[in-house]
């Protein structure tokens, strides 16, 4: 969609936008921006970062990164579980779900796993080590089987399936590194 600047318009008080800010991830109010003649198109200024989104009818540029911030990661973790949201906020769910089948990997590693494990190896793994809540056998091996069926199968993940794996992974994550965060040091 091409936009003639000069149909740009200073916005003006009382158009204040509600959105989630893809550049800090905070839930935001604005009025600063622009808005075009139709209102169709407008862009905000984040309050809290002061970083500009554009949006258009049903897209927000940049996109909000679906999924939470999960605290204690170690940064290779904390990378690809950013890549993985980033991904699914984008559209781009097959990478999303194939980013967290990898995710299975560095959480196993970085809790003592072999580097040479296979995928179940990695999930067997985590449960045995008691890195699982209880029940959540079935839900992390999810992210395995939809990860398999992303990387060996000719299919395409759907928004719903990449998102559903994003707050599997998140909860993982929250379990494994950030409720031990959480408690008050020990005397």
């Amino acid at each position: 969609m091409d936009i003639n600047h000069s149909s740009l318009t200073p916005l003006t008080e009382g158009q204040s936008v509600q959105w989630l800010c893809g550049f800090c991830n905070q839930r935001v109010a604005g009025k600063a921006g622009l808005n075009s003649q139709s209102s169709q198109v407008y862009v905000r200024i984040c309050p809290n970062c002061n970083r500009p989104t554009f949006f258009e009818p049903k897209r927000q540029t940049p996109p909000a990164v679906p999924g939470n911030v999960v605290g204690g990661l170690p940064e290779d973790v904390e990378k690809l579980y950013i890549e993985a949201r980033t991904c699914l906020g984008a559209g781009a769910y097959t990478a999303s779900v194939l980013a967290c089948r990898k995710l299975l990997m560095h959480i196993a590693v970085d809790r003592e796993a072999s580097a040479d494990l296979t995928f179940i190896e990695y999930v067997t793994h985590l449960a045995d080590k008691g890195y699982v809540p209880p029940d959540g056998r079935d839900w992390v091996d999810h992210i395995r089987l939809k990860g398999n069926e992303a990387n060996h199968e000719i299919v395409i993940m759907s928004a719903e399936e990449a998102a559903r794996l994003i707050i599997f992974s998140e909860m993982l994550l929250k379990f494994v590194y950030e409720f031990k965060t959480l408690l008050p040091p020990k005397k």
